[in-house]
Protein backbone atom coordinates (compact mmCIF):
# COMPACT_ATOMS: atom_id res chain seq x y z
CA UNK A 1 0.00 0.00 0.00
CA UNK A 2 1.21 3.69 -0.81
CA UNK A 3 2.14 5.29 1.87
CA UNK A 4 -0.27 7.62 3.94
CA UNK A 5 -0.48 10.54 6.61
CA UNK A 6 -1.16 9.23 9.78
CA UNK A 7 -4.25 11.16 10.45
CA UNK A 8 -6.43 8.89 7.88
CA UNK A 9 -7.95 6.21 10.69
CA UNK A 10 -7.29 2.85 10.35
CA UNK A 11 -10.53 1.61 9.79
CA UNK A 12 -10.84 3.90 6.66
CA UNK A 13 -7.34 2.50 5.39
CA UNK A 14 -9.03 -1.16 5.80
CA UNK A 15 -11.86 -0.28 3.77
CA UNK A 16 -9.77 1.12 0.86
CA UNK A 17 -9.63 -2.58 -0.71
CA UNK A 18 -13.46 -2.91 -0.13
CA UNK A 19 -13.80 0.12 -2.28
CA UNK A 20 -11.66 -0.14 -4.92
CA UNK A 21 -13.14 -4.09 -5.49
CA UNK A 22 -16.37 -2.72 -5.97
CA UNK A 23 -15.39 0.10 -8.24
CA UNK A 24 -13.99 -2.55 -10.47
CA UNK A 25 -16.95 -4.17 -10.42
CA UNK A 26 -18.40 -1.10 -11.44
CA UNK A 27 -16.22 -0.20 -14.23
CA UNK A 28 -16.61 -3.98 -15.70
CA UNK A 29 -20.06 -2.86 -16.03
CA UNK A 30 -19.76 -0.32 -18.03
CA UNK A 31 -21.06 2.20 -15.47
CA UNK A 32 -19.69 5.71 -15.54
CA UNK A 33 -20.56 7.68 -12.05
CA UNK A 34 -21.56 6.29 -9.13
CA UNK A 35 -23.08 8.18 -5.81
CA UNK A 36 -22.28 7.81 -2.46
CA UNK A 37 -25.63 6.47 -1.47
CA UNK A 38 -25.51 3.96 -4.21
CA UNK A 39 -22.39 2.67 -3.30
CA UNK A 40 -24.00 2.34 0.43
CA UNK A 41 -26.85 0.26 -0.76
CA UNK A 42 -24.55 -2.18 -2.81
CA UNK A 43 -21.89 -2.30 -0.37
CA UNK A 44 -23.93 -1.91 3.05
CA UNK A 45 -21.50 0.94 4.28
CA UNK A 46 -23.25 3.80 5.81
CA UNK A 47 -23.37 6.64 2.96
CA UNK A 48 -21.49 9.19 5.81
CA UNK A 49 -18.81 6.82 6.56
CA UNK A 50 -17.99 6.84 2.74
CA UNK A 51 -18.04 10.27 2.26
CA UNK A 52 -15.97 10.67 5.36
CA UNK A 53 -13.80 7.89 4.05
CA UNK A 54 -13.19 9.62 0.69
CA UNK A 55 -13.41 13.12 2.19
CA UNK A 56 -9.62 11.80 3.92
CA UNK A 57 -7.90 11.91 0.18
CA UNK A 58 -9.46 14.96 -0.97
CA UNK A 59 -12.22 15.82 -3.41
CA UNK A 60 -12.94 12.73 -5.00
CA UNK A 61 -16.24 13.94 -6.42
CA UNK A 62 -18.60 17.02 -7.53
CA UNK A 63 -21.80 17.70 -5.91
CA UNK A 64 -24.49 17.13 -7.80
CA UNK A 65 -22.74 14.33 -9.43
CA UNK A 66 -21.41 12.06 -7.55
CA UNK A 67 -17.93 10.49 -8.37
CA UNK A 68 -16.65 9.40 -11.90
CA UNK A 69 -15.85 5.54 -11.43
CA UNK A 70 -12.78 5.38 -13.70
CA UNK A 71 -11.14 8.34 -11.86
CA UNK A 72 -12.21 6.94 -8.45
CA UNK A 73 -10.57 3.47 -9.52
CA UNK A 74 -7.41 5.27 -10.61
CA UNK A 75 -6.62 7.16 -7.84
CA UNK A 76 -7.42 3.73 -5.71
CA UNK A 77 -5.19 1.69 -7.78
CA UNK A 78 -2.52 4.53 -7.20
CA UNK A 79 -3.43 4.43 -2.98
CA UNK A 80 -3.23 0.96 -2.92
CA UNK A 81 -0.26 0.34 -5.37
CA UNK A 82 -2.09 -2.38 -7.39
CA UNK A 83 0.12 -1.99 -10.14
CA UNK A 84 3.34 -2.99 -8.17
CA UNK A 85 3.37 -6.86 -7.65
CA UNK A 86 4.23 -8.02 -4.08
CA UNK A 87 6.26 -11.11 -3.63
CA UNK A 88 5.20 -12.28 0.07
CA UNK A 89 6.81 -15.85 2.04
CA UNK A 90 4.13 -18.29 3.96
CA UNK A 91 5.58 -20.30 6.50
CA UNK A 92 3.48 -22.90 8.02
CA UNK A 93 2.03 -25.75 5.50
CA UNK A 94 -1.13 -27.04 7.27
CA UNK A 95 -5.18 -26.54 6.26
CA UNK A 96 -4.93 -23.53 6.09
CA UNK A 97 -1.28 -22.72 4.63
CA UNK A 98 -1.98 -25.19 2.51
CA UNK A 99 -5.18 -23.77 1.33
CA UNK A 100 -3.23 -19.98 1.12
CA UNK A 101 -0.53 -21.73 -1.58
CA UNK A 102 -3.92 -23.68 -3.57
CA UNK A 103 -5.54 -20.08 -3.93
CA UNK A 104 -2.39 -17.62 -4.01
CA UNK A 105 -3.33 -14.38 -4.10
CA UNK A 106 -2.14 -13.14 -7.70
CA UNK A 107 -5.28 -14.45 -9.12
CA UNK A 108 -7.32 -11.32 -7.94
CA UNK A 109 -5.00 -8.75 -6.09
CA UNK A 110 -1.43 -7.51 -6.69
CA UNK A 111 0.38 -10.20 -4.22
CA UNK A 112 1.65 -13.81 -4.74
CA UNK A 113 3.38 -15.91 -2.39
CA UNK A 114 6.50 -17.01 -4.13
CA UNK A 115 8.07 -19.48 -1.54
CA UNK A 116 7.03 -21.02 1.44
CA UNK A 117 8.74 -23.15 4.93
CA UNK A 118 7.33 -25.79 6.73
CA UNK A 119 9.33 -28.73 8.35
CA UNK A 120 7.23 -31.53 6.51
CA UNK A 121 9.14 -30.04 3.06
CA UNK A 122 11.23 -32.33 1.11
CA UNK A 123 14.77 -31.84 -0.10
CA UNK A 124 13.57 -30.58 -3.59
CA UNK A 125 11.05 -28.00 -2.28
CA UNK A 126 8.71 -29.67 -3.82
CA UNK A 127 5.53 -30.43 -1.44
CA UNK A 128 1.40 -30.70 -1.84
CA UNK A 129 1.91 -30.93 -5.76
CA UNK A 130 1.74 -27.20 -5.31
CA UNK A 131 4.43 -24.53 -8.32
CA UNK A 132 5.27 -23.19 -5.07
CA UNK A 133 8.63 -23.99 -3.82
CA UNK A 134 8.29 -25.26 0.35
CA UNK A 135 11.58 -25.21 2.04
CA UNK A 136 12.42 -26.70 5.86
CA UNK A 137 12.12 -23.35 8.54
CA UNK A 138 15.80 -24.01 8.31
CA UNK A 139 16.22 -21.85 5.67
CA UNK A 140 13.91 -19.25 6.16
CA UNK A 141 17.02 -16.81 6.72
CA UNK A 142 18.82 -17.99 3.47
CA UNK A 143 15.58 -18.17 1.71
CA UNK A 144 13.90 -15.27 2.57
CA UNK A 145 16.95 -12.66 1.77
CA UNK A 146 17.22 -14.86 -1.72
CA UNK A 147 13.75 -13.76 -2.75
CA UNK A 148 13.80 -10.34 -1.04
CA UNK A 149 10.48 -10.98 1.01
CA UNK A 150 9.45 -7.96 3.22
CA UNK A 151 5.91 -9.55 4.09
CA UNK A 152 5.36 -12.65 5.37
CA UNK A 153 1.57 -14.77 6.24
CA UNK A 154 2.66 -16.45 9.08
CA UNK A 155 0.34 -19.91 9.43
CA UNK A 156 2.56 -22.14 12.19
CA UNK A 157 1.87 -23.17 15.62
CA UNK A 158 0.93 -21.27 18.68
CA UNK A 159 3.96 -22.84 20.35
CA UNK A 160 6.24 -21.48 17.28
CA UNK A 161 5.05 -18.20 16.63
CA UNK A 162 7.16 -15.94 18.40
CA UNK A 163 10.25 -17.66 17.99
CA UNK A 164 9.52 -17.27 14.38
CA UNK A 165 8.89 -14.02 14.34
CA UNK A 166 12.17 -13.10 16.22
CA UNK A 167 14.11 -14.81 13.33
CA UNK A 168 12.15 -12.55 10.61
CA UNK A 169 13.12 -9.57 12.93
CA UNK A 170 16.44 -10.30 12.83
CA UNK A 171 16.12 -10.73 8.99
CA UNK A 172 14.51 -7.26 8.67
CA UNK A 173 11.25 -8.74 7.37
CA UNK A 174 9.20 -5.19 7.43
CA UNK A 175 5.43 -7.27 7.94
CA UNK A 176 3.68 -9.90 8.82
CA UNK A 177 0.23 -11.07 8.36
CA UNK A 178 -0.66 -13.48 11.61
CA UNK A 179 -3.00 -16.26 11.95
CA UNK A 180 -1.86 -17.61 14.85
CA UNK A 181 -3.73 -16.58 18.03
CA UNK A 182 -0.72 -14.98 20.19
CA UNK A 183 0.06 -11.48 19.99
CA UNK A 184 3.58 -11.33 18.66
CA UNK A 185 6.25 -9.21 20.40
CA UNK A 186 8.16 -6.87 17.53
CA UNK A 187 9.94 -3.63 17.34
CA UNK A 188 7.48 -1.03 15.93
CA UNK A 189 9.21 0.05 13.01
CA UNK A 190 7.57 -4.05 11.92
CA UNK A 191 3.96 -4.08 10.93
CA UNK A 192 1.55 -6.84 12.62
CA UNK A 193 -1.68 -7.40 11.66
CA UNK A 194 -3.11 -10.42 13.79
CA UNK A 195 -6.50 -12.17 12.11
CA UNK A 196 -7.65 -14.45 14.75
CA UNK A 197 -10.05 -16.64 13.03
CA UNK A 198 -11.74 -17.62 16.62
CA UNK A 199 -11.85 -13.80 17.99
CA UNK A 200 -13.54 -13.01 14.60
CA UNK A 201 -16.55 -16.12 14.74
CA UNK A 202 -17.04 -14.77 18.17
CA UNK A 203 -17.48 -11.29 16.87
CA UNK A 204 -20.25 -12.20 14.46
CA UNK A 205 -21.69 -14.46 16.61
CA UNK A 206 -22.49 -11.39 18.94
CA UNK A 207 -23.28 -9.23 16.14
CA UNK A 208 -26.09 -12.02 15.16
CA UNK A 209 -27.31 -11.93 18.47
CA UNK A 210 -27.61 -8.11 19.06
CA UNK A 211 -28.36 -7.15 15.14
CA UNK A 212 -25.41 -5.33 14.90
CA UNK A 213 -24.25 -4.06 11.63
CA UNK A 214 -20.06 -4.47 11.13
CA UNK A 215 -19.72 -1.27 9.15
Amino acid sequence: MAETTPKIPQATLKRLPLYYRFLQNLANAGKKRVSSSELSEAMKIDAATIRRDFSHFGALGRKGYGYDVDDLLQFFRMTLAQDEATDVALIGVGSLGTAFLKYNFQKNHNTRIVVAFDPKASADGKMNGSDIPVFHPDLIEEKIKEFNIDLVILTVPTSAAQEVTDRLVDIGVKGILNFTPVRLAAPDWMHIHTIDLSVELQTLIYFIKNDVKDS
